[in-house]
């Protein structure tokens, strides 16, 4: 068996077209969305994304506002600019651009965001609606495997997911959505028994833990379709490469369906940002949301 590639970054390209087409929309209102992106310090891989998402917002058609602090900004300083953009009409989405210094207080940051413009899905209000099943700002990347699996699967009612990994950035927000498309959803990690049985069981099998090339083939059940989120860098001949959770090449031996690295799942969080800012803006303005944009 060759799995079938889901390709991650002509689905994100997709994705944006679909955004570009909501705000070309809102503009018939006089609505431009806008999105406010927080950089603290001068991580490299931080300004990067940052400048990326910066690029993209433009070119779907709405407001980038960008604020970049220096490292040794105080916690009062963060949270005084955090207010204005909670407070700002022409900010629909504000996202804090994370890891922060370790002298800022991430939870705190976080939930002082307002949860209607919490493009992140990252404040303990959103947390707590999408796990009672109500309308909540979801996070980016378990927005986009979700986004993915629907289009490869259609209807993921009783099929049997496995979350390896439980983070609150990925793994546990990922779960709640599996079960909201009625999955039966196991939760997976380092201290689980049997890990490589429990994996075998799944149809659907999201890797989320940041151990590179952790899955190997013999781990996934024939047919299954894999999520693979991690994005890790190893040595490979005098130089770097980016490898996933999963060891790819034994896996789409197995799998039925598989999303590469790069290219599967990294492309998707920022077209996800991008179309929550959009969702955050409709809901602000009393409108329709953009059909399958949200979960």
């Amino acid at each position: 068996m060759s799995a079938a590639i889901i390709d991650g970054k002509a689905f994100a390209a997709r994705v944006r077209a679909q955004v570009a087409e909501g705000v070309a929309a809102l503009a018939g209102h006089g609505i431009v969305p806008g999105l406010a992106v927080v950089l603290v310090g001068e991580d490299p891989a931080s300004q990067v994304y940052v400048r990326s998402k910066g690029r993209l917002t433009v070119e779907v058609g709405m407001q980038s506002f960008e604020h970049r602090l220096p490292a040794d900004t105080g916690e009062d300083t963060l949270l005084d600019l955090i207010a204005q953009l909670n407070a700002d009409p022409a900010v629909n989405g504000v996202l804090v651009q994370l890891p922060l210094p370790g002298h800022l207080n991430s939870d705190l940051v976080i939930n002082a965001i307002d949860p209607a413009k919490d493009v992140d899905g990252f404040h303990i209000s959103n947390v707590g609606l999408l796990g009672t099943g109500q309308k909540a700002m979801v996070p980016c990347t378990p927005l986009g495997c979700l986004m993915m699996l629907r289009d490869h699967l259609g209807s993921l009612s009783g099929l049997e997911a496995v979350v390896l990994g439980r983070s609150n950035i990925v793994g546990k927000p990922m779960a709640q959505l599996l079960l909201g498309d009625s999955c039966t959803v196991t939760v997976a990690h380092s201290r689980t028994r049997d890990l490589p049985d429990v994996c075998r069981r799944a149809d659907i099998l999201v890797a989320a833990v940041g151990r590179p090339q952790m899955v190997p083939g013999d781990w996934i059940k024939p047919g299954a379709t894999v999520i693979d989120v991690g994005i890790n860098r190893v040595a490979h001949e005098g130089g770097t490469r980016l490898v996933g959770d999963v060891d790819f090449d034994s896996a789409a031996a197995v799998a039925g369906a598989i999303t590469p690295v790069p290219g599967g799942v990294g492309p998707m969080t920022i077209a996800c940002l991008l179309a929550n800012t959009l969702t955050a803006t409709c809901r602000a303005h009393g409108l329709a949301e953009p059909e399958g944009l949200t979960a």
